[in-house]
């Protein structure tokens, strides 16, 4: 795949992944299509050697692997992560907010979003929504369907600056009163319910669906506006959910074709951005439960994470050419020029000597150049699913990232060679001589 290619692919990623739930069943699908198994959590499994898997929780976090030729116990499970969330807006239980005729609906934010960037935009609402079902028998039972309005259904407008003359320097935005999303005017006779909005938009989205009513919902609101390139010579990507999709989308093209002599495995889990502490997230048991079930046992479990490791990737900070204080000078990355090796002292990411160096071999053999990040020492440091695996499991980690500016921003810009670079990166981890990884442990 050449990177016009790869490029057009992961546009077309993201576009049909407006939610983590939407990134999951994108991947599930590609992976049917190319030889995975699915497997179901409460099933029991008979795995077989040179075979290609792949298993979902809670239809936000995905984890693939093919089982290698080789024993894991001799010869490690190599292993990339990434996460599926982005921060965006999430809609409250009960969201409507009537002003007269004109109806906003209530969200949280979600994640570290900047929300000076949400407003004037067109916002697209889209997530998952659990049913009740009357089957041909009578019967009621509850079902998951996943909705996309795929269309602008909202916007959250600003003030107009003759109301607050000082807004380019001192706007103060209040989560609860500024950020609900304008989203329908209406009267007296022709209000409804949010639920039976939702019904609505089932039926036309599937007419099979026979949804009697919908008793929950996880819905997202973000920015509509599909991936596209930036720049004179479009050097850049502008694109929403780059944090972190691109990992995402390297994770599922460098995987497909990985070697079989030893086990590969990736894991893109949910709730990253509020720490992972979530049954689907990266501090939860599903990757715990499936190396359980390809190591049966615990002590083929410990002998294999000792042998393994993981490549934690998760967008990196590229310098911004208007900021140039906030970053630290002798750790500077740019776009375009390589992913980002991601270093804290205070453990934030995972990377120690060792993992580097590996990533750095990589790197090396993939021909691919790679830069290195440190955040300063007056600026807190962010973090990401390599800790928080990596001392879960025990596995020794790596965190890296592609080059990003606006992380966070609900459109956020990277270079135009930068995803590619990350999946070559990845596909050579896949594909890398099983001696240097086994000579860390």
């Amino acid at each position: 795949m050449n990177l016009t290619a790869y490029n057009e692919d992961l546009f077309r990623f993201i576009k049909n992944s407006p939610t983590e739930f939407h990134a999951v069943s994108a991947m599930a699908y590609e992976f049917e299509k190319n030889g995975f198994t699915a497997l179901r959590e409460k099933d029991a499994w008979k795995l077989e050697k040179g075979k290609k898997y792949f298993v979902t929780r809670n239809d936000s976090s995905i984890i693939a692997f093919i089982m290698g030729k080789k024993s894991p116990v001799d010869t490690g499970i190599k292993i990339i992560g990434a996460h599926t969330d982005s921060p965006c807006l999430k809609v409250k239980p009960h969201p409507k907010l009537q002003s007269d005729s004109m109806l906003r609906i209530g969200v949280e934010v979600y994640g570290g979003a900047i929300l000076t960037t949400w407003f004037d935009r067109k916002l697209n609402l889209a997530g998952r929504v659990t049913y009740l079902e009357q089957q041909d028998n009578g019967n009621e039972i509850l079902k998951n369907f996943l909705i996309n309005f795929n269309r602008p259904v909202a916007v959250i407008p600003s003030l107009a600056v003759h109301f607050e003359r000082n807004s380019s320097t001192d706007q103060a935005i209040n989560p609860q009163l500024h950020i609900p999303p304008l989203f329908l005017l209406e009267n007296k006779d022709n209000r409804t319910s949010f639920t039976k909005i939702l019904v609505k938009q089932i039926m036309q989205e599937d007419s099979g669906v026979m949804a009697k009513d919908v008793l929950g919902f996880d819905m997202n609101f973000s920015d509509f506006e599909p991936p596209c390139f930036a720049g004179l010579n479009n050097e850049f990507i502008s694109s929403p959910r780059l944090d972190n999709l691109i990992s995402c989308h390297a994770c599922l093209k460098s995987i497909e074709n990985a070697d079989s002599l030893s086990t590969s495995l990736i894991v893109c889990t949910d709730n990253e951005e509020i720490g992972s502490d979530t049954r689907s997230g990266a501090r939860g048991s599903f990757l715990d439960s499936i190396l359980s079930r390809i190591s049966v046992t615990p002590e083929n479990i410990a002998r294999t994470a000792a042998r393994s490791i993981i490549i934690s990737m998760d967008n990196a900070h590229a310098v911004n050419p208007a900021y140039m204080e906030k970053y630290e000078t002798n750790h500077i990355c740019q776009l375009n020029k390589g992913p980002v090796l991601k270093i804290n002292t205070s453990r934030k990411y995972a990377s120690d000597s060792q993992s580097a160096a590996f990533f750095k071999y990589i790197c090396k053999k993939a021909g691919v150049c790679f830069q290195t990040f440190v955040m300063r020492n007056d600026i807190p440091c962010g973090s990401t699913i390599g800790p928080a695996i990596s001392s879960k499991t025990g596995i020794k980690a790596v965190d890296i990232g592609a080059p990003t500016l606006a992380m966070h921003s609900i459109r956020e810009l990277t270079g135009n060679k930068d995803p590619f670079m990350l999946f070559k990166v990845a596909e050579q981890f896949f594909s890398s001589d099983d001696e240097i990884l086994l000579s860390l442990t």
